[in-house]
């Protein structure tokens, strides 16, 4: 016997048969995979603009508080694109976006040297012990395994003395993953400039920090109190847990598996330059992808004390956004609680991590809402 079938059944089946056309579906992204070295290398050069000027090496962060957004960035489900600039705090960054690919931007081509052999030190190293000996050219302690804490780790490092051995080593190794195994075409300038970035976490060690090598963690410095690589690898999320990318294992091979698969690109470029922003934009546009998280550090500030924010705005109103998409951005906060406009680091104030739509800046630059730093903090947070 045919099942009766009611009125709202049949209403419904027809509702079903619309949806398609009602609410068409988005479209999937086209991101690849996989890039081949060929890929890798020709994004990395045809998307750089000319070397710039910084007035720091930034060999490591100086921002203590960089894990304090993970839970939020993590809460938004696995995301598109990441784009970030400085050193190694893009890595932990990457692990609450979970992006399918990623590119770090930034004015000074020391920096995609130093992703370069963060990327080859990534491929050589078995485990995080191992990518410490060396990154850090120390021998292992015997101690370490996959289980290992990250106190553990950088309490064992920190008791070896660097082995000039195993600097020159690691370095030839780096060199020869780059150049030979990946066919990077690197400059003799190139190949200098990288044996001295490697050569300063050799010498500092566990505590290298954002200005270079020194002997005495949390020394005070021409920029403020500068933690140590070791410090902040130590630092904690809001809840007291460890998330940095050297935290665990699991960590660790997240990062490891995006720099196998060649999809954490370093770009050289000016934030308020002509190409390289615009040039990323346009890449992920065609592939139907979105910029998730922008990790700014605090390079506004700079922006608005050299009068180069709007050429920055301009180029972030070009990217593919969605509700989604966050800034990331380094606060630095007075003694007395005030948002600084300067980005010196005195001894009395602090410095914060904050998440910022993106959407409501373009919305507010577009509306000619913003005219200073404390706009873009205050207003748009």
């Amino acid at each position: 016997m045919r099942p009766h079938r009611t009125p709202m059944f049949v209403s419904a089946l027809l509702l079903i048969g619309l949806l398609p056309g009602l609410f068409p579906a988005l479209p999937a992204e086209k991101l690849p995979a996989q890039l081949s070295d060929a890929e890798f290398w020709n994004l990395s050069t045809t998307l750089s603009e000319p070397d710039g000027y910084f007035h720091s090496n930034n060999f490591v962060s100086n921002e203590r508080s960089f894990q304090h957004v993970l839970k939020d960035l993590a809460q938004a489900g696995p995301g598109s694109a990441y784009v970030g600039v400085g050193p190694e705090q893009n890595f932990t960054y990457m692990l609450g976006v979970k992006p399918r690919i990623a590119f770090i931007v930034d004015i000074r081509r020391q920096n995609l040297l130093q992703h370069l052999m963060y990327k080859a030190l990534f491929e050589l190293s078995a485990d995080r012990a191992d990518f410490l000996s060396r990154l850090l050219a120390r021998s292992r302690p015997a101690n370490l395994d996959e289980k290992s804490s990250v106190d553990t780790l950088f309490e064992s490092f920190e008791k070896v003395p660097a082995n000039v051995a195993i600097a020159r080593s690691s370095l030839k190794a780096i060199q020869e993953r780059l150049v030979l195994h990946h066919g990077f075409d690197l400059s003799e300038d190139d190949l200098l400039n990288l044996e001295r970035i490697f050569w300063a976490f050799g010498v500092g060690g566990a505590n290298l920090t954002y200005d270079g090598p020194v002997q005495t963690p949390g020394i005070i410095t021409g920029t403020g109190i500068m933690p140590t690589f070791g410090e902040l690898m130590r630092e904690t999320d809001k809840e007291g847990k460890h998330q940095s990318f050297l935290a665990t294992e699991e960590n660790f091979r997240m990062i490891q598996n995006l720099q196998k698969k060649n999809l954490v690109i370093p770009v050289v470029g000016n934030f308020a330059g002509t190409r390289a922003l615009r040039a990323v934009g346009a890449y992920l546009r065609e592939r139907d992808a979105t910029v998730t998280a922008f990790y700014t550090s605090n390079v506004e500030q700079y922006l608005f004390m050299q009068d180069q924010w709007r050429g920055f705005y301009a180029n972030v109103t070009t990217l593919p956004l969605d509700k989604k998409s966050v800034f990331i951005r380094g606060l630095i906060r007075s003694a007395s609680g005030d948002l600084s406009s300067s980005p010196a680091l005195p001894p009395t104030s602090r410095y914060e991590t904050g998440l910022f739509p993106i959407t409501s800046l373009v919305d507010a630059y577009k509306n000619d809402s913003v005219r200073t730093y404390h706009d873009i903090l205050i207003g748009q947070r």
